[in-house]
């Protein structure tokens, strides 16, 4: 009894954030009177498109960099690339896809001068790219606020000042809107069905590949070769294989009951092309953990000094994982404000860098160690909490706006929460070790 106490109690406290946030948020919900279609609907959303910048942090995080406050420059290099399309006028999917050529090789030529400067202060990595973001910050509002007009001729009504100098502080990004996210579009229980369906086929294909590879096999010690299919299955299946193969069950039942139901669910759509960019990018920090860089990353991010006596360039490697993760920044800003719709011009990078730190460190990351499954919850508690926040504020005060300031803290907040509940535990684990 002692040891699950024990283990309760640990539990407790390295995920004192994400519990904390889980009764915010069942509270919220409870509070706001919310129905589920809507939050489903707006959850869904909001969820796909920022999901990519908060991915976009892990990689700088397992190479013991910590949060990397300077994807706002990746954001920045989208947000340049955007500007550059809206003003020559190109339109849907083209228009979007130019965005993403264009933004490339600026966010990997930012990403591969922050590694530089990261790498000559190690150990503040975090500060440091804190306080770049807010110098970049200054350089962008000098080139689109004074340069733009002045020493950049560009003349356009739709994004440029009356007085013919600086960008406006908002742009309608009609031209590229919902590019990406309007090319394929399945209700919520049609997914659920078709990605139950998908999941079940795929396992039973490979146990499949797998049981004729075997059957092939002429070993008579071989103590497998005279299995069923079923009994192969069975002892070969781990606990995760048959816990997902449950879940892919239930949401296919769930899907056939509320599509032959009365339910605003089954009006909930999900944007499919958008989702599956970001299942490519959660396949991508899978993938890339297994390869020889991968493994880099985690050496260098455990320890620097020993990986660089093992042979490992650790300084090429720390600036190759801000490259990708500016990289992706710069794309995850493209996701999001194709989704929005609207350019804030002097704004948006500025909110999707702490967000998305925000976010994964709900979902229960910290300076040392992030997860996707922390990057996906962070992701839909945080953007749970933006949803209620408004009503909630309304329903117990009387006031939305109270809900609105509430974002404001949160964001902030759990960034200080989060570091300063980490460095609770690592003086805890300290002092465990020299008692």
């Amino acid at each position: 009894m002692k040891n699950y106490i024990v283990i309760a109690k640990n539990l407790l406290l390295n995920n004192i954030v994400t519990i904390s946030f889980v009764i915010l948020c069942l509270i919220g919900l409870r509070v706001s009177g919310l129905s589920t279609a809507f939050y489903l609907n707006d959850l869904i959303a909001r969820v796909s498109r920022n999901s990519f910048l908060i991915l976009a942090l892990i990689i700088p995080v397992t190479a013991g960099m910590g949060m990397n406050f300077a994807i706002v420059l990746g954001a920045m290099a989208g947000q340049a690339a955007i500007i550059a399309v809206t003003h020559w006028g190109i339109s849907g999917l083209p228009g979007f896809l130019l965005c993403v050529i264009l933004s490339s090789p600026l966010a990997i030529l930012l990403g591969y001068l922050t590694g530089k400067l990261l790498n000559k202060t190690k150990g503040q990595e975090m500060i440091t790219s804190l306080v770049l973001a807010f110098f970049a910050n200054g350089v962008y509002q000098l080139i689109f606020l004074i340069f733009v007009g002045t020493v950049i001729p560009l003349k356009n009504e739709v994004i440029v000042l009356g007085a013919g100098v600086g960008l406006k502080n908002t742009i309608d990004l009609y031209r590229i809107k919902y590019a990406l996210d309007n090319i394929l579009k399945w209700t919520l229980p049609r997914t659920a069905i078709i990605l139950g369906v998908l999941f079940l086929i795929i396992i039973i294909t490979y146990f499949v590949y797998r049981y004729s590879r075997l059957r092939k096999i002429t070993d008579k010690i071989n103590d497998e070769k005279d299995l069923t299919f079923y009994e192969f299955i069975k002892k070969n299946a781990g606990y995760d294989v048959k816990f997902y193969s449950v879940i892919a069950v239930i949401a296919m039942a769930w899907g056939i009951v509320i599509m032959n139901s009365n339910s605003l669910i089954k009006m909930v759509q999900v944007p499919i092309i958008t989702s599956l960019c970001v299942a490519a990018m959660c396949l991508f920090n899978m993938f890339i953990t297994k390869t020889k860089l991968g493994q880099d990353f985690r050496a260098v991010g455990q320890d620097s000094h020993i990986a660089g006596i093992a042979g490992i360039n650790v300084n090429k490697t720390r600036v190759t994982a801000i490259v990708i993760s500016t990289l992706f920044a710069a794309w995850g800003q493209l996701f999001l404000l194709q989704n929005l719709g609207t350019l804030n011009t002097y704004g948006s990078h500025e909110q999707a860098g702490m967000f998305a730190i925000a976010a994964i460190l709900i979902g229960g990351a910290s300076i040392e160690k992030a997860t996707i499954s922390q990057a996906l919850l962070g992701a839909v508690l945080f953007h749970t909490l933006f949803i209620i926040s408004p009503l909630a504020g309304r329903n117990l005060f009387g006031d939305a706006q109270i809900g609105e300031f509430f974002r404001a803290f949160v964001v902030y907040g759990v960034i200080g929460l989060a570091l300063g509940a980490h460095a609770w535990q690592k003086l805890r684990k300290t002092k465990k070790m020299l008692d």
